[in-house]
């Protein structure tokens, strides 16, 4: 294979045959099952990365059950998402995910760095209760409740929620070890149609692992709880912020630990 040919095909890898196709992504009947709850404003500060700002000690945890996904498959996700702006714009920091399929694991971490590691996630209605659980290995190590559609709410609004922007740390090593590529990337979900909203009475137990650390971020209060089923494009990101680059910690908006947050 000659130099151009390499060079021109190359998208992802393994180079012959990668193990996603390119996009666009887009998620039929993708179910949310998220519950917001407040946490240790210090243990946030220890893993929100500067430019990004902390705007208040709360945490998203998420389960995610994507039945239809181009280039996918049909797989499940569960993780911690927190409230975060970005030169005083409001979005969301993904800081951990788990997931049950290899293809969006591949393609997450290579494409837009989404944090994702393997392991058993699922979602379902047990008779009157909507069930979120994640597994690693054989240890269960989140275990979220939710009534199951108690009260609607509003499509619009929740629409509007969804197509906030979302930040990541993008990380790739050099084949010495050290970081080639270290970014904050920024990425919206687009085309949104929300099918349906609900809520309800809610309860998310989280439980220690050492190599899946959601515990690290405790619950102290559950605040509110949300079931949404949507269509919606994943769209390409853009980057936002090289920590690489010369003069980088200059250029930032504020550090995180100067952002005093009410506990």
């Amino acid at each position: 294979m000659k130099h151009e040919t390499v060079r021109t095909s190359a998208f992802a890898m393994p180079l012959t045959n990668p193990a996603f196709p390119p996009g666009p992504y887009r998620f039929v009947n993708r179910e949310y099952f998220i519950i917001q709850y407040r946490t240790d404003p210090e243990a946030l500060r220890r893993i929100v990365p500067e430019p990004l700002v902390l705007t208040e000690p709360v945490v998203n945890y998420e389960f995610i059950r994507m039945p239809d996904s181009t280039g996918f498959g049909d797989y499940t996700e569960s993780g911690q998402v927190i409230p975060v702006s970005y030169q005083g714009q409001a979005g969301s920091f993904v800081h951990q995910m788990f997931l049950n399929d290899h293809p969006p694991i591949a393609g997450g971490r290579e494409l837009w760095g989404f944090p994702k590691k393997l392991a058993q996630p699922k979602l379902a209605v047990e008779i009157d209760t909507l069930v979120g659980t994640l597994n690693y290995g054989s240890v269960r190590i989140a275990t979220g409740t939710m009534g199951y559609k108690h009260r609607a709410l509003d499509a619009a609004a929740e629409a509007k929620k969804l197509a906030a922007p979302n930040f990541l740390l993008k990380i790739i090593p050099h084949v010495d070890g050290t970081a080639r590529i270290c970014e904050l990337v920024r990425f919206h979900c687009e085309d949104i149609t929300v099918k349906g909203a609900w809520t309800g009475p809610a309860a998310l137990d989280l439980c220690s692992h050492a190599l899946a650390p959601v515990a690290e971020l405790p619950v102290l209060q559950v605040l509110s709880a949300k079931h949404v089923v949507a269509d919606l494009t994943l769209g390409l990101g853009s980057v936002v912020h090289d920590y690489l680059s010369p003069g980088a910690s200059e250029r930032r908006r504020a550090p995180v630990s100067e952002i005093s947050i009410a506990g």
